[in-house]
This record gives C-alpha cells, structure tokens and sequence, in this order.
C-alpha cells in the first residue's frame, strides 16, 4: 500500500510505502531517514538490497513530496467542484413469511440519511433493527433497517418504510411501496415445482429406454430350438 497524506489546514504532506505479509506489517518505507524499515527477520534480505539503491530514495522522495500530493490537490478540487447526490433505491425484502422484513436503501450518496417504519399510518419504533451504513463499490452507499414481525400481524396491518435522504422523501405512509416487496417464498415454490416436473420427466425417459433395451427373440436363435425339437421326434 503506497500513498500519500496532505493537511489543507497546516500544509503538512506524508507519504507512505508500505508491505504486508500473512497480514502482518512486513517492510515499511521511513522518508525522513531516507531508508527500508522491518521488524521481521526474514524481511531483513530484501531490506538491505533495497537500501543498497540510493537513487531510488531520491525517486520516492520526489515523488512523494510533490508528484503525489499534487494530484492528491487537483483530486480534492474536483470532488469540491461537482458536489455529487444520488438518491437511494428502496425495497422491501423478505425470504419467507415468517422471516423478518428488511427495508433495504443502496446507492445514495452522501451517507446521511434515516429509514423509518410505519405500522397504519402511524411510526414504528418496536422490534426494528437498524444497521449501519455500508459502503458500496461505486462509493455509494447502502443501510438496511430490519423489522421483526410475525405472518399474522404482517397480514393484518399495512407496514412501510420511509426514507429521507438530502431532503427529499421516498416511500410514504401507505402500502405504496409495496410495488417493491419481494417475496423468495413465490420464487422457492416455482422451483420446487419445476424440479418435481423434471424429475418425473427422467424417470419416465429412463423407463422408456428400459424398456427398448430389453432382450428380444432373436429369431435364428428361436428357428434353431424349434428344428431341434423337431429333431428329437
């Protein structure tokens, strides 16, 4: 892992060149004594050939003093420059009717935002798990607030989930965003029922096969036990 670190504030720079190994901290680049550093034996090889390069240091120096927070400057500029919203993708998941009901939010930036359940038009604070907020790959974000409610009482009350995110609302107080529930139990049945479909589609073919490979007759041999019996009259 290599890098720097720049302080707008102070105007203080840091790089960093840094190696692991079997996640443990292995050789480490120290630039104010210009030197590899290891506490590990069998880093110490590799630590004296690098040390032996000196005009490596001068490189790494030059680059780490001034190539590398320079476009670390012009990196942060622009990140001023083009303040970045998306708004979050809500959806309402569930594996099966009697596992909890997840309000899932992926893909808004920046990470400040709430999720909030309804039970009737009214907020719903018992048996809700909220969990934190997670980075996606994008640099986007995503959260997901948990509630735990039986098939019974899910049946017999209109439950959803309200986001706010940069002002804005998505979801409201009635079953509207159950446009979005997704139910894996719909989905276990349809597979189940196509695997039973194929399996007797095998037995069948397999059957069939059984049966047209089946010793027939032959009719040489048949014609031969027929003129020996003729012979023995």
């Amino acid at each position: 892992m290599y890098g720097c670190e720049w302080d707008d504030e102070t105007g203080d720079s840091q790089g960093f060149d840094q190696y692991g190994y079997d996640g443990e901290d292995f050789i480490s680049l120290d630039l104010k004594e210009n030197r590899y550093i290891t506490s590990v034996p069998q880093a110490f090889p590799t630590v004296e050939k690098w040390n032996n390069k000196r005009a490596l240091f001068i490189f790494l120096k030059q680059y780490y003093d001034y190539e590398c927070v320079y476009w670390l400057k012009e990196f942060l500029k622009l990140r001023k420059e083009v303040p970045r919203i998306a708004a979050p993708v809500v959806s309402l998941l569930q594996k099966h009717p009697s596992s909890p009901v997840l309000c899932h939010a992926t893909g808004f930036y920046p990470s400040g935002m709430t999720i909030t359940w309804f039970r009737n038009g009214q907020e719903h604070h018992e048996d809700v798990d909220l969990g934190e907020t997670l980075p996606n790959e994008d640099g986007t974000f995503q959260r997901t607030s948990t509630l735990y409610v039986t098939p019974d009482e899910w049946e017999k009350n209109q439950f959803s989930c309200e986001v706010e995110h940069q002002g804005k609302t998505i979801g409201d107080r009635h079953p509207g965003l159950y446009d979005h529930f997704e139910s894996y139990y719909e989905l276990d049945l349809i597979l189940i029922g196509i695997l039973c479909v194929m399996s007797v589609f095998i037995v069948l073919v397999i059957g069939i096969l059984i049966i047209y490979k089946k010793p027939k007759c032959n009719e040489v041999r048949c014609c031969g036990k027929k003129e020996a019996g003729t012979g023995k009259r």
